[in-house]
């Protein structure tokens, strides 16, 4: 069996702002194996972000309560302290920022930005060594290491994102948390990044908790898939699991299906999910996607589903669980 690296088990995180609750994230369990790469998927607003900030120790101290656990490495991240936290975040684990443009510093050159990540680390290393260990880390991700005297505004949006992903690998962390980390970027540059992010993860044996909307990227980098809406994970399992179509699926993961062009049929318009993803501070009773459903039943409008696994394959949904149903 593999080792397992990350479990999040039963989490719940909630803000709290002008007396207003928002249950952004709802009783979720993720499990992330070692050199395992885990997409998480959904619609914004769904709770992904929020979810991954929290395994950093990174959401807000006086408006957000959690409850759950966070196991890393066999210690429970929500009870640690800030000290502790701070010892791994970017040593342990690390995260590719959703906005490069907005994420690097634009005052300090980007080998300055890299360095210090190392220079906290590891305290001794002298400074030849940092510049040594950036100019390492810039040609890794393919940018030239004699650019790390330059500034961010004299580089692309595409090479932005390759000195945010320099930085987070800069300690060769265990875990590499990114949040939709081609956001803003052309299609071709895209798929640079994502065959870059591949090589990276298998040449430094990361494990790899990938955010995204994109269903192509999931397929072309992820192992495990975990479908999330409105603060629940509805469905996951192996990629074959969650991407075979002779198997059945929550509603919503036939949505999104179902909202991709295929370029093998003709058609005058794709087929959109109904309606809108709900505020997280006013979720609908029962299954929290039944407004939007096409196979809604009476029981969905006030009864929350329960999980049924068949193997490595889960899905939260009635008519999954309502009656035997075979794969």
């Amino acid at each position: 069996m593999s080792e397992k690296l990350l479990e999040i088990k039963d989490l719940s995180i909630r803000y709290t702002s002008d007396k207003v609750i928002s249950r952004a994230v709802n009783h979720v369990n993720l499990t992330v194996n070692k050199g395992e790469v885990l997409g998480l998927v959904g619609e914004t607003g769904a709770g992904k972000t929020t979810t991954a900030l929290s395994i950093l120790g990174l959401l807000p101290k006086y408006t957000s309560q959690v409850e759950g656990e966070i196991v890393f490495d066999g210690d429970n991240l929500v009870n640690a302290n800030e000290k502790k936290m701070r010892t791994i975040r970017g040593k342990r684990i690390s995260m590719i920022f959703q906005d490069p443009m907005t994420s690097l510093n634009p005052v300090f050159k980007v080998g300055d930005q890299i360095g210090d990540v190392i220079r906290y680390h590891n305290s001794r290393t002298s400074k030849q060594e940092v510049d040594a260990r950036v100019g390492e880390i810039l040609n890794l991700v393919g940018i030239p290491a004699a650019r790390k005297d330059e500034y961010p505004h004299q580089f692309s949006g595409g090479m932005k994102q390759r000195v945010m992903i320099a930085i987070a690998i800069a300690c060769n962390p265990d875990l590499l948390i990114a949040d939709e980390p081609t956001t803003a970027l052309d299609v071709t540059i895209q798929a640079q990044v994502i065959k870059m992010m591949r090589n990276l993860q298998k040449e430094l044996g990361s494990s790899v908790v990938l955010i995204t909307h994109d269903l192509g990227i999931v397929a072309n980098f992820c192992d495990k898939v975990a479908i999330m809406y409105a603060g629940e994970i509805v469905e996951g399992g192996t990629l074959e699991d969650v991407y075979d179509k002779g198997r059945r699926h929550h509603p919503y993961t036939d949505g999104l299906f179902g909202s991709i062009p295929n370029i093998t049929e003709r058609t005058d318009r794709l087929i959109p999910i109904e309606g809108l993803t709900p505020h997280p501070s006013e979720l609908p009773e029962g299954c929290k996607f039944h407004p939007r459903c096409p196979k809604c039943m009476e029981v969905c409008k006030s009864k929350d589903p329960s999980i049924w696994n068949n193997g490595t394959h889960m899905v939260r949904c009635h008519l999954f669980t309502e009656e035997e149903v075979g794969v």
